[in-house]
């Protein structure tokens, strides 16, 4: 502890304050930092933090504890003012310092936090505020609500919108990832861990050699050897299972893409399969009257119709647009029935069931399960998770000052986002990306099925109990993502409701705060591009639609994404249950595919490897990982949200251990959604 003297100490009140430096590389500095504190009865002299401790541009993650002497108490404490100067009389070597937080102990011994997040530059002054939220119009100092203004204007001159492609979500405008603000860029230990490249997720899978293979698979064992010593038990489980019927279903409702199915209560016109097609795989049932029952239900993939598929290393590549109807047996069953691979039926469009031979059985179900990573990949995990956080992100610290309790509960839920998806694409979906020359969805496809995907978004959909019950999943058994999905709903609501009502004692509270109508009002406009037909609201009447609102946002880049991305190696990993690509199109007739049709239709190896890769970086996760209920402690300072955070991640604990129990009778356990799985934000 440094003493440092602003009065004589015998008549002197200590303050104690502990300074932070981030974590992220290059955050320490040479410079000479100067701190005074700001109180409501008077303020401290300006002091200078011990430069011993700095010394040293890589000097991250410090804390340098001082002590600041006072004649009298500072009354309640507002403000902390930091100031950076050259550490030598005119030089003119600007060495930047990342302040994470100053936390100072009060002579009563309560502890007060500044939250900072922000880069200090030579001869410049930062003035920010302790942690208590506060509410625009609650303000009572004149030069508070000016401090907000500047914070926001300096703000908006750093995050921008930035259009990526016609009909789609704003993105925040930056060139790479090394011109990201600090404040959301990667900790140290997570830039080292983390190489968002293929070339480093083929040396960790000691796959290389492959990645410029161009032949075809010869067996399904050759496959399976490749990724020797690199299998999860999922995986394996994966690879054992991919071809049965049961595990087929079983994966519209707990695999990767849990969003397509829906309840069938009446045929398409578009896809006429009669009684007696059926009538087996129904046990002799009638099929309109399990339809009544509820019993029927379908994935139509639609949105694939007449988009273009790609061209992969030179060869014209395939997609379906298949449906598919399934049925849910006495034993609890959900297993597919027919599929028909085209939206327009006809002769050279037949509708395969359980009863044909046994790969033009197989070979209808991997298209299917080529749609689904279309479906999964571009619309339910880029687009209504990665795609939406960053508009959520972009508009949050644009809009709400530090001091903002939305601000507060928020902005944990963005760690890293900005980072992930401007290396998502610079190396996923570029032009020379691993999706886009991987895929059969990817190159020009991509954003033709992307647009569709962004007309068929609306904020029910992104509502969990809402969503279930538009698709009649509310009693299909064995709905383990709907279980425990609804179960943080409901969490992540309960917490939310009790939080906001803590700031937002009535309706035209929500009204008059302006910072906040702005910020919802810049989601509506540059995430949601101003369709009313979503069902985004432009601005906040009342404290139930604020909840809502909020919960969605937390749900969707925690809870939602961790759905759908976490499982990517372990269902994905083996290629011919989630194949990235088909380079054979869709059968048109019955009776002439064999297991030799079915490796022809495979991608080659280079394209499977680095497809592989793919899903094998993003399901890797870094040991700075923040779970689900966790990062709100730096952001809060009052005893209410304290207790709110507390109680909820007790609540998160219980449940935890609940899954952790169910797991143990099931023959795969679903873990995705267990809180300490859920990553509390989009960071992978």
């Amino acid at each position: 502890m440094f003493p440092c003297c602003c009065c004589s100490r015998d008549k002197s009140v200590i303050y104690k304050a502990e300074v932070f430096t981030g974590e992220m590389l290059h955050a320490g500095t040479t410079n000479s930092i100067y701190i005074h504190l700001r109180g409501t009865m008077d303020s401290s002299h300006r002091i200078c933090l011990p430069k011993s401790r700095f010394i040293g541009g890589h000097r991250r993650g410090a804390v340098i504890e001082l002590d600041v002497f006072c004649p009298s108490s500072l009354g309640h404490l507002e403000f902390v003012v930091l100031e950076s100067e050259p550490y030598l009389p005119f030089c003119f070597l600007n060495d930047d310092w990342f302040c994470s937080k100053v936390v100072v102990t009060t002579p009563e011994g309560d502890t007060v936090n500044f939250p900072c997040y922000h880069w200090i530059s030579g001869n410049e002054r930062l003035m920010f505020r302790e942690a208590t939220g506060k509410l625009i119009f609650n303000e009572t100092w004149p030069e508070a609500i000016e401090e907000r203004k500047k914070e926001l204007q300096s703000r908006q001159k750093v995050y921008r919108w930035s259009i990526y492609a016609e009909g789609l979500p704003e993105i925040m405008k930056v060139d790479s990832a090394s011109d990201l603000p600090a404040e959301v860029r990667f900790s140290f230990t997570k830039d080292l861990e983390f190489k968002f490249t293929a070339v480093e997720a083929l040396l960790s899978l000691k796959l290389e050699t492959h990645s410029t293979n161009k032949k075809q698979w010869k067996s399904l064992d050759e496959l399976s050897h490749v990724f020797n010593g690199h299998k999860t038990d999922v995986y394996e489980y994966v690879e054992k299972n991919w071809k049965e019927d049961e595990f087929f279903g079983y994966q519209l409702l707990n695999g990767l893409n849990p969003m397509m199915i829906h309840r069938c209560s009446k045929l398409p016109e578009n896809f006429p399969v009669t009684e007696d097609m059926v009538k087996a795989s129904l046990f002799g049932k009638n099929l309109e009257a399990e339809i009544q029952k509820g019993n029927i239900f379908l994935v139509d993939y639609k949105r694939l119709h007449g988009v273009t598929a790609n061209v992969i290393h030179g060869k014209q590549h395939f997609l379906a647009a298949p449906l598919c109807l399934l049925y849910v047996t006495p034993e609890d069953k959900l297993i597919p029935i027919a599929i028909q691979l085209k939206q327009e039926p006809g002769e050279d469009n037949p509708i395969f069931l359980t009863t044909d031979s046994e790969y033009d059985w197989l070979l209808a179900k991997i298209f299917v399960r080529n749609a689904d990573f279309a479906e999964h990949e571009l619309n339910f995990h880029l687009l209504r998770t990665h795609l939406l956080a960053e508009v959520f992100a972009v508009s949050t610290l644009r809009n709400l000052p530090m001091v903002h309790p939305i601000y507060k509960l928020l902005i944990s839920h963005f760690r890293y986002t900005l980072q992930i998806n401007t290396l998502a694409r610079q190396a996923l979906i570029s032009e020379n990306g691993l999706f886009t020359e991987n895929a059969s969805v990817g190159g020009p496809g991509m954003v033709e099925f992307l647009k569709k995907a962004v007309a068929s978004l609306t904020y029910s959909s992104l509502c969990m109990p809402e969503d279930i019950t538009a698709r009649g999943l509310e009693s299909i058994p064995n709905f383990l993502y709907r279980d425990d999905g609804l179960r943080l709903w409901d969490i992540v609501h309960r917490f939310v409701h009790n939080v906001i009502g803590h700031y937002y004692t009535c309706d035209s509270d929500v009204q008059k705060d302006t910072e906040l109508q702005n910020w919802i009002e810049e989601i509506f406009f540059h995430g949601f591009l101003a369709e009313t037909s979503t069902g985004i609201p432009q601005s906040f009447s009342s404290v139930t639609e604020l909840v809502r609102f909020i919960t969605m946002v937390i749900f969707t880049v925690s809870v939602q994404h961790a759905a759908v991305n976490n499982g990517q190696f372990d269902f994905g990993g083996w290629m011919p249950n989630f194949p990235n690509a088909l380079q054979q199109p869709p059968p048109t007739t019955k009776g002439k595919s064999t297991k030799s049709t079915m490796l022809k239709t495979f991608p080659d190896i280079n394209t499977t490897i680095n497809g592989m890769a793919a899903v094998y970086l993003l399901s890797t996760q870094s040991t700075d990982y923040v779970a689900l209920g966790n990062g709100y402690l730096d952001h809060f300072s009052e005893k209410t949200p304290l207790e709110l955070i507390h109680k909820t991640q007790n609540v998160l604990k219980k449940f935890n251990f609940e899954i952790q129990g169910r797991n143990v009778s099931l023959p795969l356990p679903y873990t995705y959604l267990n809180p300490n799985n859920v990553e509390n934000s989009v960071a992978l």
